[in-house]
């Protein structure tokens, strides 16, 4: 997109016409080192629009490094430090910026590319209502600094540049006058109070304050400013969507404590603002491409601006479809008693997809790490052993924790499992003789949800989600095994002929036929926010996947049997590269092709969620069809009796 077509696209969403989205302007990118020059492309224009580069090593103990589009190439400020801009000279460190992301110079540099490291990149753009950067030179009096975040900021990062100088951070939930406040970043150190940072002024959309600080104003020094918003709208479709929000809660010392932020969190930089001595605390930076998860304790990857370790594996918390939670009362994110101070960017990708192969792939095993390579960040995935059938099935949400679809067991850990790649997941010793269905949450297609259960059966609780659209199809599974039901429980728009199919429930771990029954899903039609959770038991956790049909990418339908070829039209244009087929009026398997493993117009090898049978190669069910897929007239009663009730899950 032109700079002039997203300056016009801003100005509708400011008008209250479509915004831009949050993968337009911030992006969590990870890389290894190479020691050779890099590109990287996250999709963030950099050099037409301006935007700020954080990056930090992950495997090695290195400072945060810090590079906006108003220094020179090769220069660099360190958030864990007090120095001075630093020239580190051609090839050491940024090269440029680009239209896609940003390079890096050609040597192997521990601070952002040493062969082998593993290195965490977030970018932010200069965005209205999201992200801006400002430079002054100082006067040494009173004085007002204006800015573009056409917001009253949320949070403001001011550095000294020309010489040495702490980092001073406003906060607008800091406490009851935030004005009067002040944190530093490259510090451990509680709040402290000072009318000489912001001149116990309130910043306004248009401009913000600064008293006689040399760390702030001295005169004919240089300043480098970074602006963030706050719940400012702006962003997608209807232009009126948050996605960054900047508050505060107070530490409960135990698990819980959910913060309810209107959005579903990627990203969260949290610091304890208040206490003295061994109640200071570091900063605390997680985000979900490295691993914030629902995983339980310990499987959240920490990383802290204040410090240059590596990054650790520890209790951060969790993100929930509306905030964040915690898993106990890690002093550091809620300690009892203790204020935090946060900010929050939202989840991504907004838009709905417009194809198929940006959300889904069928791939086989290989031998290089990540060992499913797909193309894109993966979310959920299935991942099936074709010689037994055995599976293993979980998300991004759920860490290294998954469960098997043809049982009942309760959620364990593969201990191998990682999410942590740009183009693919892992799991331990897979090869060809393993299939993934790998997918990507996104609007309309694809959602993840995990919960704890805060009623118990026959209550019905209501749990939020984020496909923003009514969900055709769920499949929910308790993650324990509890008293009340541990099976996989499945809601389809099929279900019931169609009609009040929330009444009405089929197992996934089973051959069974539907049931019409009302507890699962409280003769409640899911909305396009939340739905309708039953067969659960108080304090026990859970977790849901929801589809939808988005138009060309996926579909969500049912069909009647005909015992002849029959052609489903799923209004594809290049046919179906996933087809999970289950019966409904009468048992019959949950058969699954793909095209990874072949689907042509001879034999299509199938394989089956709810046993473990081995991959099935000889038969011909299923033929191709551009517009979906063709059942077969030599395919059995549990996929094409004639006058059968048939359920199905496609993606082009």
């Amino acid at each position: 997109m032109s700079k002039l077509a997203k300056a016009m696209q801003a100005a509708a969403g400011n008008a209250g016409g479509a915004g831009e989205y949050i993968e337009d302007v911030f992006s969590t990118y990870l890389y290894t080192g190479t020691g050779a020059a890099q590109t990287i492309t996250n999709g963030i224009d950099l050099d037409g629009e301006g935007g700020l580069v954080w990056i930090k090593a992950r495997s090695a103990a290195y400072g945060l490094l810090n590079w906006d589009t108003t220094m020179s190439p090769y220069t660099n400020l360190s958030t864990y430090n007090t120095d001075a801009i630093i020239d580190q000279t051609s090839p050491y460190g940024i090269a440029s910026a680009n239209s896609e992301g940003f390079s890096i110079g050609n040597t192997d540099w521990v601070r952002l590319n040493t062969s082998g490291t593993t290195y965490a990149s977030w970018t932010f753009r200069k965005a209205p209502k999201f992200f801006d950067v400002v430079t002054w030179t100082g006067n040494g009096s009173n004085r007002t600094v204006t800015h573009d975040l056409g917001s009253v900021p949320g949070m403001i990062m001011v550095k000294r540049t020309d010489d040495t100088g702490n980092w001073q951070v406003y906060h607008r939930a800091n406490t009851a006058n935030p004005e009067t406040d002040y944190l530093v970043l490259n510090s451990t150190a509680a709040t402290a109070d000072s009318n000489t940072r912001w001149n116990d002024t309130l910043p306004t959309d248009a401009v913000f304050s600064l008293g006689t600080e040399a760390t702030v104003n001295a005169s004919g020094a240089t300043y480098v400013a970074y602006l963030f918003a706050h719940d400012a709208g702006g962003f997608g479709d209807d232009g009126e969507q948050n996605v960054i929000s900047c508050g505060s809660y107070s530490g409960s010392g135990s698990a819980g404590n959910e913060q309810d932020i209107g959005f579903e969190p990627q990203w969260v930089l949290i610091k304890a603002s208040s206490g003295t001595g061994a109640d200071t605390e570091r900063w605390v930076l997680l985000d979900t491409m490295r691993g914030w998860n629902n995983g339980g304790a310990d499987t959240d990857y920490r990383l802290s601006p204040n410090e240059s370790s590596a990054e650790v594996v520890t209790t951060g918390g969790y993100p929930t479809a509306t905030g964040f939670g915690f898993e106990d009362g890690d002093a550091g994110v809620n300690g009892s008693g203790k204020a935090f101070i946060y900010i929050a960017i939202r989840r991504g990708p907004m838009k709905t997809p417009e194809s198929g192969t940006e959300v889904f792939a069928p791939v086989l095993g290989r031998a290089p790490n990540p060992n499913y390579l797909t193309g894109f960040p993966v979310d959920f995935a299935m991942s099936e052993y074709r010689i037994n059938g055995a599976n293993w099935t979980s998300s991004r949400l759920q860490g290294s924790n998954g469960m098997d679809t043809a049982s009942t067991s309760a959620e364990g850990s593969d201990g191998s499992t990682k999410w942590d790649f740009m183009d693919g997941h892992y799991i331990g010793g897979r090869t060809t003789d393993f299939i993934s269905w790998a997918f990507r949450r996104a609007p309309g297609f694809f959602d993840v949800v995990c919960w704890t259960a805060n009623v118990t059966h026959p209550t019905t609780m209501t749990v939020n989600h984020n496909l923003g659209v009514a969900p055709q199809m769920i499949i929910k599974k308790s993650r324990q095994t509890n008293s009340i039901s541990h099976a996989w429980r499945v809601y389809h728009i099929g279900l019931n002929g169609g009609v009040n199919p929330q009444n009405a429930v089929i197992v996934l771990n089973s051959s069974g036929a539907e049931s019409v029954v009302t507890p699962d899903w409280n003769n409640t039609a899911p909305t396009a926010t939340q739905f309708s959770a039953g067969y659960v038991e108080s304090g026990y956790t859970y977790v849901a996947y929801l589809f939808a049909t988005v138009a060309g990418v996926s579909k969500v339908g049912s069909y009647t049997g005909t015992g002849t070829t029959l052609a489903i039209d799923c209004g594809f244009s290049a046919g179906a590269r996933f087809v999970l087929i289950k019966r409904t009026d009468s048992t019959g398997d949950w058969y699954v092709w793909d095209t990874a493993r072949g689907i042509a117009s001879g034999n299509d090898p199938y394989l089956l969620l709810n046993s473990t049978a081995a991959e099935v190669t000889g038969t011909d069910y299923i033929d191709p069809s551009s517009a979906g897929f063709e059942i077969s007239s030599t395919a059995p009663v549990a996929i094409n009796a004639s006058g059968g009730s048939y359920i199905f899950l496609a993606i082009a």
